[in-house]
């Protein structure tokens, strides 16, 4: 857990088996880099990058570590190699996405684009999303320290739980 007492990871095995969970806002530094919290990063298998794609529905981005980017292309891989579809499949989706390598500290530098798309300017609400961390704009989201009990709800609702 961070200083803050605002993030939480499950305890996994592996990497391919963590539950990323929790919420913790990081600013981003005088460079735009956003440090991934060291608990998520080891959770993750201290990886050494990190795929980061705009949210299909949403206007934030999805940070994914490589093994959940390895289980999307794997479903993309089922089609025919030459399929005129996939093809353009890989080009839209290699074309959103960047590959971020971590430094030493776990910072990565999104791009100007990506963080203009989901209006990351200073503060980067990181959320936990099981596979992946959702990056917010903390202003479109309930404030850190209050529950809401309706949105769990509603969430266990839809997925049928």
């Amino acid at each position: 857990m961070s200083k803050e007492g605002k993030q939480s990871v499950a305890e996994s095995t592996s990497a391919e088996s963590s539950v990323l969970v929790g919420r913790s806002d990081h600013a981003l530094d005088p460079k735009k880099r956003l440090t991934i919290p060291s608990g998520w990063r080891t959770d993750m298998g201290n990886p050494k990058f990190v795929y980061v794609m705009p949210d299909r529905k949403e206007r934030c981005l999805n940070l994914l570590p490589k093994a959940e980017m390895d289980v999307l292309l794997s479903k993309i891989r089922e089609k025919a190699l030459f399929d005129p579809a996939l093809n353009r499949i890989y080009q839209v989706i290699g074309a959103q996405s960047e590959r971020l390598d971590l430094d030493v500290q776990g910072r990565i530098r999104i791009s100007d684009r990506l963080l203009q798309f989901a209006n990351l300017t200073t503060t980067v609400a990181m959320v936990g999303s099981f596979r992946m961390i959702k990056l917010w704009n903390p202003a479109a989201l309930a404030p850190v320290d209050e529950v809401d009990v309706a949105a769990l709800d509603a969430a266990f609702e839809a997925a049928g739980l």
